[in-house]
């Protein structure tokens, strides 16, 4: 494990523990409180624990050697703890609204000091969550989306306590359900952008704001290379890109092959960022094709002893 999954590890134990306070005090406090508000606030956050977990075990994974089984390791697996997140939080978010629902209806009366006094703590906890996993959260879709997660939650916690104030000196109980509402469809937009996100990763799609025109040009400007096709770019995990492309090398650097390949390199990485290439230098007198190559299904075939099966 690298020293930056090792601080990133740190950091998620961190923000579980702290969440786990949250949890046990919302949970408590919602029953004895009798708000929805808080139990919703305390359904995010018991997800919100599940996530943290659950991305825990995907940097760990990640970290995990290459085999011969899987040459790419285990880095995708942050991608689907990420889907997995999203997909779990959309299921919670509907469920938060239908509970509103219900007390639309019937508004029940809330115990509002404690409820606003929990919220506090809750709000807390929170914020210090976010700041052990902010600073991670720019370059890592599995920390990105833990930190949506706690983020949301504090979010839901500033909404409890306006609650809790207004609901302490007027009596208007209906806005507990009015929040639980608030706090659902706050949770199904963040899971939304989270289930898009994972999946255009899981789905082989271009990395969000690389443009590959831009990409095919960079290759181009190097000297000695005259034209490219085949050009395939996806993301194996937010913070990993794969490039692979066939060139074709114009007449006269046949020789220097080697030296045209390390400047492609470079120019991808130092442009791109883009590190693990797969680059086919071609003669300039072989036949091209389209920058971007149509894939096709062909049946699958089982080698043994040399024969086809």
């Amino acid at each position: 494990m690298t020293s930056l999954d090792t601080r990133i590890t740190g950091k998620f134990k961190i923000a579980i523990a702290l969440t786990a306070v949250t949890l046990v005090a919302e949970v408590v406090g919602g029953i004895w409180t009798n708000s929805l508000a808080l139990l919703s606030d305390a359904a995010h956050v018991f997800l919100d624990l599940f996530a943290l977990v659950l991305s825990l075990a995907a940097v760990q994974l990640a970290g995990l050697p290459t085999s011969e089984r899987h040459t790419f390791g285990f880095h995708r697996s942050e991608v689907f703890a990420s889907f997995i997140n999203g997909l779990t939080v959309f299921l919670m978010g509907a469920g938060i609204l239908y509970e509103a629902w219900g007390r639309f209806a019937a508004p029940q009366a809330v115990k509002s000091g404690p409820m606003l006094l929990i919220a506090l703590i809750g709000l807390v906890m929170n914020l210090l969550a976010a700041k052990t996993l902010h600073s991670h959260s720019h370059d890592d879709l599995n920390v990105k989306s833990a930190f949506l997660h706690v983020v949301g939650d504090a979010a839901a916690s500033v909404g409890v306590i306006i609650g809790g104030i207004v609901m302490y000196y007027t009596g208007w109980y209906l806005l507990d359900a009015l929040l639980s509402a608030a706090i659902g469809l706050l949770i199904l937009a963040g899971a939304g952008r989270l289930l898009r996100d994972a999946t255009h990763i899981l789905m082989e799609g271009a990395p969000r704001g690389l443009d590959l025109a831009e990409v095919a040009e960079a290759i181009r400007a190097v000297e000695g290379v005259r034209d490219l096709h085949h050009l395939n770019v996806w993301s194996v995990c937010s913070h990993i890109t794969a490039l692979s492309v066939h060139v074709e090398v114009a007449a006269g650097y046949e020789d220097g092959r080697s030296g045209l390949l390390h400047e492609i390199e470079h120019a991808l990485e130092h442009r791109f960022h883009i590190t693990h290439t797969t680059i086919q230098l071609e003669c300039s007198d072989c036949n091209g094709g389209p920058l971007i190559k149509p894939l096709q299904h062909r049946q699958r075939q089982e080698v043994c002893c040399g024969h086809d099966h």
